[in-house]
């Protein structure tokens, strides 16, 4: 009897304390955590409720405080702040997933057999494509409209290049826009050869035909968002920083996350043209649980592989030719001053040293007597050696590690080997600019954000080339390069007090990974695969 009666004392002594547990939505325990706080502490377990972390510690700190209807039990596995991708073309990649993919074709010859391929699927009256690139082909030359026209002489067919700075395009195209050997566009370039457009458009030009593409239906933008979601919530990345966007564009992605159809974190740059100026500062910067309008995105020139990237000296391998503003200087100059007296953030898109030095420059005049304006430079690839110091003045590098390792098989050609030294320069930038945002610019390159971390710490592409690893002295640690994906990016964007770290007060995205990328080979990071991801406490993956 005695003993019945000390049972229940102690079952009910056990309910109390049980009931003295404050309750949570979801306790994470037997993890190896990195917070990436001010210490990057580890810890392994935390208490989450309402999509928030509300306590982190050791398994013993949090399973005696706090109880929760779901409970995870990581068994070992390494867990990060939800990842992000500081420069990428979010929407844009949806799209791409609509279109035909010519990412690793090794000929033009490849490039009409996937989109025959594609065709005979889809049946399209405008075909698109994305993603060819002359430097990876036998022939590492522009190609032409020739094989588009007899293939394809009667349909429309428009196919970019994989920095989104080129296309080509059949006759029927240069019809439909209008353009012929007369046509003069300032900022770019149309090739004309033998007295005709070749179908290359470069930079500005491209314009004309994007007007006469077929605006996407609502149904298949709604597709293209939430089917490049699913990529990045598979990725571990929980926050994209969506580099050049349209009103109607961004008023989608808020109404479908206001509805919960995406939980995916935006942060929207705003597509600096004067309309879109106009409108927003009359409006003010937006924000919601998920979805950050406060930036515009200025683009300064081309890209390098397309020989649009503005270079004070001529191209080493075309040395007339040194690529292009794709504004006038006193263009940039009003948007940077319109914006300085605003609350927003400019983002500015620079490649070439000539393209920085003006955009520089343009920001220390605007910011001046201005503090804590994080405006960014977004690749900030082609420096002077002089141009480095103006990072010290608060403006925030953006740079795109897979950049450096795609672009070393021919950047030398570009530029010779006394630029190249200054190209791609990450640990050097951060050195000044004390932060650094990193991002892949998708999808001109790769999403796997494995691939960002690898290529900022190792500096060899997927292959492992270059051996020792290209330009080493400007390869950031494994804890600059996390930095760079979670705090530092969150900081660019103005977000570090709610996420970028796992930290109490916080909003619970993370990712969990079965290896851990801060201590396995380099050489194996490439095989480290997000095994589960959460945003605002809630399972993505």
């Amino acid at each position: 009897m005695k003993r019945l009666l000390l049972i229940g004392v102690l079952f009910s002594l056990s309910s109390c304390l049980k009931n003295l547990k404050t309750s949570v939505d979801l306790i994470v325990t037997d993890a190896t955590i990195y917070q990436v706080d001010s210490t990057f502490a580890q810890a392994t377990a935390m208490a989450i409720k309402e999509g928030k972390i509300v306590a982190i510690g050791t398994d013993k700190e949090i399973l005696e405080k706090y109880s929760a209807s779901e409970n995870i039990e990581a068994k070992g596995k390494f867990i990060y702040p939800g990842l992000f991708d500081a420069h990428c073309h979010f929407y844009g990649f949806g799209l791409s997933l609509q279109e035909v993919d010519l990412r690793g074709t090794k000929s033009m010859d490849e490039v009409i057999v996937r989109i025959q391929e594609f065709q005979k699927v889809k049946k399209a009256s405008f075909i698109v494509g994305n993603g060819w690139d002359q430097n990876d082909w036998k022939v590492k030359e522009f190609p032409s409209k020739a094989l588009l026209d007899k293939y394809f002489p009667d349909t429309p067919v428009v196919l970019n290049r994989v920095d989104g700075h080129a296309i080509v395009v059949n006759s029927k195209v240069l019809a439909l826009a209008g353009i012929t050997k007369y046509t003069k566009v300032e900022g770019g370039q149309i090739e004309i050869k033998n007295g005709e457009p070749t179908g290359i458009l470069v930079d500005n030009p491209m314009e004309l035909v994007f007007k006469i593409i077929p605006k996407p239906s609502r149904k298949t933008q709604i597709a293209a968002l939430l089917d490049a979601e699913k990529v990045m919530f598979d990725y571990g990345l929980t926050t994209v920083n969506d580099a050049g966007l349209d009103p109607d564009i961004i008023n989608l992605m808020d109404s479908l996350q206001k509805v919960k159809l995406m939980k995916l974190n935006v942060y929207a740059m705003i597509t600096a043209n004067q309309k879109n100026i106009d409108m927003y500062l009359k409006k003010g910067i937006y924000k919601t649980d998920y979805l950050d309008v406060r930036s515009f995105k200025m683009y300064g020139d081309g890209a390098l592989g397309s020989r649009g990237a503005c270079l004070h000296k001529g191209y080493s391998d075309m040395p007339k030719q040194f690529g292009a503003f794709l504004a006038s200087i006193d263009q940039f100059k009003s948007v940077a001053q319109q914006i300085s007296k605003s609350e927003f953030q400019l983002n500015s898109h620079a490649i070439g040293d000539s393209a920085n030095t003006v955009l520089l420059k343009i920001y220390k005049d605007a910011l001046t007597g201005k503090n804590d304006r994080r405006w960014k430079i977004e690749h900030a690839q082609v420096l002077r050696e002089q141009d480095f110091d103006y990072f010290k003045l608060g403006i925030i590098p953006s740079v795109q590690p897979t950049h450096a390792t795609s672009d070393m098989y021919w950047a030398a050609d570009r530029l010779g080997k006394d630029r190249l030294k200054n190209s791609y320069a990450y640990k050097k930038l951060l050195d000044k600019a004390g932060v650094i945002a990193l991002g892949t610019d998708f999808p001109v390159e790769e999403v796997n954000p494995m691939l960002t971390f690898h290529a900022a710490v190792a500096r060899k592409d997927s292959k492992g080339y270059p051996k020792g690893g290209f330009q080493m002295e400007n390869a950031l640690s494994r804890e600059e390069a996390l930095k760079g994906m979670t705090i530092w990016a969150a900081y660019s964007n103005f977000e570090e007090k709610e996420k970028g770290s796992l930290e109490v007060g916080k909003w619970a995205d993370f990712v969990i990974f079965d290896k851990d990328i801060m201590k396995m080979r380099a050489s194996d990071i490439l095989e480290a695969k997000a095994s589960g991801c959460y945003a605002k406490g809630v399972k993505v993956k």
